[in-house]
């Protein structure tokens, strides 16, 4: 991820596993280049499954399209909950790579522009922050958190974390996205011009 980013979170709550979600997640429509940097998270909560994907943009992309998927039968299926939380830019950057396999994410999402981030900071001991602010005026969230943490401090984080007052707070893990025919690596989106 480059500094000069923007990133749109879309967040979906599921009863589906990781596998059978990542085939119905490929079926959304969304942008043409909105899958050439794109983090999956998961989380699993009393039964359900919560997913955060990070789409990641440079600067100059100013539309960012996620819809309902194709429908490719008239089975019913498991049903999907997506909120898109928006476009954001990052103010803090500790760690622009993935997630070593030793750690997990902690995400805070914070409504409130006027919270001091200065006390969230405080907390990232031990661990990498990243934080986005809302660049957009509808964003559900005034900023997301990210922290980078190991396994096994995430939930003495979490603890700490829950006595400020966020909308939500949870542990997520890097899920591995499918590499498939449709995606293209980020070096083959440039178009070279042609004279």
């Amino acid at each position: 991820m480059m500094e000069n980013s923007k990133v749109q979170f879309v967040c979906f709550e599921t009863k589906l596993a990781k596998e059978p979600f990542i085939k119905r997640w490929e079926q959304f429509k969304r942008s043409a280049k909105s899958d050439a940097d794109v983090t999956m998270q998961e989380s699993e909560k009393n039964g359900s499954y919560l997913y955060i994907a990070q789409h990641r943009f440079v600067n100059d992309e100013s539309q960012f399209v996620f819809s309902k998927e194709n429908r490719s039968s008239r089975v019913a299926q498991e049903r999907i909950t997506t909120i898109h939380a928006g476009g954001y830019s990052i103010i803090q950057a500790e760690k622009l790579q993935d997630a070593a396999a030793n750690e997990r994410k902690v995400f805070v999402f914070v409504t409130d522009f006027k919270a001091d981030l200065n006390l969230y900071k405080k907390l990232s001991a031990g661990g990498k922050l990243n934080i986005y602010q809302a660049y957009y005026e509808n964003c559900k969230y005034a900023y997301i958190l990210e922290y980078f943490i190991k396994t096994k401090m995430a939930e003495a984080l979490l603890a700490q974390l829950k006595q400020y007052d966020a909308a939500e707070i949870g542990v997520y893990k890097e899920c591995p996205l499918p590499k498939n025919a449709n995606s293209k690596k980020k070096e083959d989106l440039y178009v070279w011009p042609t004279f």
